[in-house]
């Protein structure tokens, strides 16, 4: 069945034409679907209670080793590293642990993406009358991104200060990581629409962004400093918080926003084109 056989019939819905973000009016649905999502994965989760501590808990074990790796690091260098203090780089592992484990948990589909498409499962999520993009990244959960929010909160919470503007800060800067690592990848797997397989790609690239942020931004010269502000934002989501975190900018923090909100933007209109060109394989299932 050709693709456009497919999103005719989703159209005829009202809504399947939608990709990512809906029209005006249907906001509150969209919540209410993505709240939907993720109460049943984490009830069918917890069916499995053992099984879903053991993955949080061992996530929380697994990045607390770096804790130690980082104290003992700065403090045979003189306690700072081209600039950062040892709270300034906890602060990169919290956000990055905060903003990726919310993007598995709420988008967990994300690193699925090109499979799903070579797959032909796409056509499941074409058939029904929701946004399509968002329906297709929120349908799953990866139930260790549940140790990285705990991680990065507790993380937080051990080495900053406690202040008001600082959990405001820090949930917004969690917001935008998680908005931008998964926009990251919906873009490098829509070139699955036009090249064949990219899930590979993809992968790479949205791990780049978590190695890159996790040290300190000004070791980053020339053109490693505009690729980190570009194909792979590690900058703009953990290098550029960082800096406002210890010195507030308002001004800067609305760059930031509009910065990101680009980077959610192209992803937007990549898989949109790639979507177009889409042929459907010959599954066909029916989602419940």
């Amino acid at each position: 069945m050709s693709h456009e056989t497919t999103r005719r019939s989703g159209r005829s819905h009202g809504e399947a034409a939608s990709v990512f973000t809906p029209r005006h009016g249907q906001a509150r649905s969209v919540l209410r679907m993505i709240s939907h999502y993720l109460r049943f994965n984490l009830s069918a989760n917890m069916a499995y209670r053992g099984s879903f501590l053991i993955q949080v808990f061992g996530m929380v074990l697994n990045n607390s080793a770096f804790i130690i790796f980082w104290w003992f690091l700065l403090e045979r260098i003189g306690g700072t590293l081209a600039g950062y203090q040892f709270a300034d780089v906890m602060f990169l592992w919290a956000l990055a642990a905060t903003g990726f484990g919310a993007s598995v948990v709420l988008l967990g589909n994300s690193p699925m993406i090109s499979r799903i498409i070579y797959s032909g499962e796409l056509d499941v999520y074409l058939l029904q009358p929701k946004p399509v993009l968002t329906n297709l990244l929120s349908s799953r959960m990866i139930v260790s991104g549940w140790g990285d929010i705990a991680y990065g909160i507790i993380l937080f919470v051990a080495t900053q200060p406690m202040t008001l503007s600082g959990w405001l800060l820090f949930f917004l800067f969690s917001f935008l990581m998680m908005m931008v690592v998964t926009a990251v990848r919906v873009a490098y797997h829509s070139l699955t629409f036009l090249f064949g397989n990219a899930e590979g790609f993809a992968s790479v690239a949205s791990e780049m962004i978590i190695s890159f942020m996790i040290y300190p931004g000004t070791i980053f010269k020339g053109m490693s400093s505009v690729l980190l502000h570009s194909l792979i934002p590690a900058a703009l989501v953990g290098h550029i918080p960082a800096r406002i975190f210890k010195e507030f900018d308002p001004v800067l923090v609305l760059i930031v926003i509009a910065a990101d909100a680009a980077v959610v933007a192209v992803s937007v209109l990549l898989f949109r084109l790639g979507l177009r060109r889409y042929e459907s394989g010959n599954r066909m299932a029916t989602r419940m």
